[in-house]
């Protein structure tokens, strides 16, 4: 678990970073001598400290900038995918077969050439350790010489590419067991000094093959978002990410930028009644409420997200019907309207669900529609959208007890309980992994509630194994609502999707960020570090 940084230590240790990189270039815009060249950026969910060290292998890098390491492609801030190390790539016709040639002028950071055996094996190591990146459908990564390496599937991929952005390359010659403490790449920056749980240094690359970075020095403090606007307001950092509760404060030097997310927040409707069965570790499967596709449907339908957005959210976020909304392969046949409280009511009353004792909860069978709500209680962003739901769903005749919980006990409960989850990857296997039957895996996240349709199934199964992006597309619209069933509201409902959140940050006014990418889940503030420039010394 991260540690926070105490303010007054960090503001010590700043001031010692800035006293020790001192030269004649200085100059003072928000109360601390700082080169304009050199950039303090605080950290803490989005971007922040590694538990497991910057190594890739594990999952350093994995949907954001690594900035030690190159990746062979990476998404343009229109999302497209670009060239990296790679100079050009083909597929065979089965799709079996990637092969990638990459540039003969990438060196690491020791001044060693970068050679396709280092890309080989990079990606046979990382399948091997089974780290962040699902490299399971990978069976070889093969050198066919310097600048040439051949990828052999054990079936054929159609979100293969995302893999090949995911994955930073390392030396084969200098990986040890410790990499991710004191690691070395071929990208932009060159890593310097990590003091765990404070602050981590990297340096620009000089021999870059790519554009000369105009920040020479990065160093990132890792502290909670309420510290980094404390700090940011003392002009001791230039950059710092900060909660939604801060957005319209005005602090003089600084600017408030919010980066629209494809971050997807919802709340999982366990789709199976509690019969008594219990997990391994004796947890209870299953939940008599929201087992019931009327209590789903009349929450989907019933709740008003805009409220939420411009509520809770204070107008940073945008409306969500299905978690993947604003990627290309979300269904526009299965958004629905929503906030409509007399159609949801209509529902209930006609699934049984009738309040007959006067309490203002339905109930049916003997069966009271409550049922505990979880979110992860270092969350801000995720317990005022559950409490506002809670309200909201009160409406209808739906009782909502919102709990804060470690993730250890959300990891636990949720195959029975209601969590409230964010998600947003550029790479469509993440729906794949949240509504597949045979994807349930709850020590890696995976469809928590046990989802279970065979239409929906046979969808995604072709979606993952299409030829083509194109043909891929359409069956991942398909799952969601081909008419008749889908995961959307309109088929099962088995998630409650609210709003995708914007991340919020308070920046220098005089520090142009560029264009961002586009912002997954946790982040890719430094998608686009290359872009960032003073715009006045």
């Amino acid at each position: 678990m991260k540690k926070p940084l105490n303010f007054l230590l960090l503001i010590i240790l700043i001031l010692g970073l800035v006293s020790v990189s001192g030269c004649a270039d200085k100059t003072e815009k928000t109360g601390v001598y700082m080169a304009s060249d050199e950039l303090v950026i605080a950290m803490g969910t989005h971007g922040g400290e590694p538990e497991s060290g910057f190594d890739p292998i594990t999952g350093w890098g994995y949907n954001h900038e690594p900035l030690v390491q190159s990746t062979l492609f990476k998404r343009g801030s229109n999302a497209v995918v670009i060239n990296d190390l790679a100079t050009d790539h083909t597929i065979s016709e089965d799709g079996m077969i990637w092969t990638v040639t990459i540039r003969d002028d990438a060196k690491f950071h020791d001044g060693m050439p970068l050679k396709a055996g280092d890309v080989a094996f990079t990606f046979n190591k990382a399948a091997a350790s089974a780290g962040r990146v699902d490299l399971t459908m990978l069976e070889k990564a093969t050198a066919i010489g310097d600048n040439t390496v051949e990828f052999t599937l054990r079936n054929p991929q159609s979100t293969f590419i995302n893999k090949l952005i995911g994955v930073g390359i390392v030396p084969e010659y200098a990986y040890t067991g410790s990499y991710g403490q004191n690691p070395m790449g071929s990208g932009p920056y060159i890593f310097k000094q990590w003091n765990k749980g404070q602050q981590v240094i990297f340096e620009a690359n000089p021999d870059y093959y790519g554009q000369e970075p105009y920040f020479k020095k990065l160093t990132i403090v890792f502290m909670e978002e309420d510290t980094a606007f404390a700090a940011a307001k003392a002009g001791r950092v230039n950059i710092a990410e900060i909660p939604h509760t801060y957005a319209n404060q005005v602090v003089n030097g600084k600017r408030i930028v919010s980066l629209e997310t494809i971050e997807a927040c919802g709340i999982t409707l366990p789709t199976g009644p509690n019969t008594g069965e219990k997990t391994e570790d004796g947890y209870p499967v299953g939940n008599n409420v929201t087992s019931d596709i009327a209590i789903r449907k009349a929450l989907n339908i019933g709740i008003d997200r805009l409220s939420l957005v411009n509520g809770p959210l204070n107008g940073h976020g945008a409306v969500e019907f299905t978690g993947v909304d604003k990627l290309p392969w979300g269904n526009k046949e299965a958004i629905f309207e929503d906030g409509n409280i007399t159609e949801a009511k209509r529902i209930l009353r006609d699934a049984g669900w009738i309040d007959t004792d006067g309490d203002g909860i339905v109930e049916r069978n003997g069966v009271k529609a409550e049922f505990t709500l979880l979110y992860a209680s270092s969350a801000q962003d995720r317990q005022v959208l559950a409490v506002a739901v809670s309200e909201q769903a009160r409406e209808l005749g739906i009782k909502i007890k919102v709990e804060g919980a470690s993730w250890d006990k959300i990891q636990n409960m949720a195959i029975s309980t209601p969590v409230v989850f964010k998600y947003g990857d550029i790479d469509p296997t993440d729906v794949y992994l949240r509504y597949h039957s045979e994807s349930y895996d709850p020590s890696n996240w995976n469809n928590m509630i046990r989802y279970n349709n065979p239409v929906v199934d046979a969808y995604l199964q072709n979606a993952m194994t299409s030829p083509d992006e194109e043909t891929a597309v359409e069956y991942w619209q398909l799952a969601a609502w081909d008419g008749e069933t889908g995961y959307s509201e309109k088929g099962d409902a088995p998630w409650l999707w609210m709003a995708s959140i914007n991340y919020l940050y308070i920046v220098d006014e005089n520090l142009d960020i560029g264009t961002p990418v586009i912002q997954p889940h946790g982040g890719n503030i430094f998608g686009n570090i290359l872009e960032w420039k003073r715009t006045e010394n």
